[in-house]
């Protein structure tokens, strides 16, 4: 059963600006240090920024709430498995609506997409709940 689908497009450039300009204010505000960690080694380091900044905005909107109704930048946050796929991982606030969210003898499962071709970024996020 779907729970909830969210998708967002992110400008690299936009990024980019707001890196230049912000600096670690704005990495530290937004971006857990294992998602800091991962864009800087890598070559297109606004390009990696600008993929999670989309992909929390994509798990935020398939929550339901947008980021409007307190869910922290940092309640969401993107890793990858050692095959390179990524994964949502959730807390706080974010983790609440979750729950609240996942019907009884379900377990959720978010699941998230990540791409870019310059100079946008994308990322979908689909939640499922599947039966325990």
């Amino acid at each position: 059963m779907i729970l909830g689908i969210g998708t967002d497009l992110a400008n690299i450039e936009r990024i980019q600006g707001t890196l230049d300009r912000f600096g670690d204010r704005f990495k530290n505000r937004v971006f857990t240090d294992t998602e800091q960690a991962k864009a800087e080694r890598r070559r297109d380091t606004a390009g990696t920024y600008a993929k999670r900044w989309a992909a929390k905005e994509a798990c935020s909107k398939a929550l339901g709430t947008g980021l409007a109704m307190g869910i922290a930048w940092k309640d969401m946050s993107v890793t990858n498995l050692p095959t390179g796929q990524p994964v949502m991982h959730v807390t706080g606030w974010a983790k609440d609506r979750l729950d609240q969210m996942t019907p009884a003898g379900h377990v959720a499962i978010i699941h998230v997409t990540l791409t870019d071709d310059h100079p946008w970024a994308q990322a979908f996020v689909v939640i499922e709940a599947n039966p325990l």
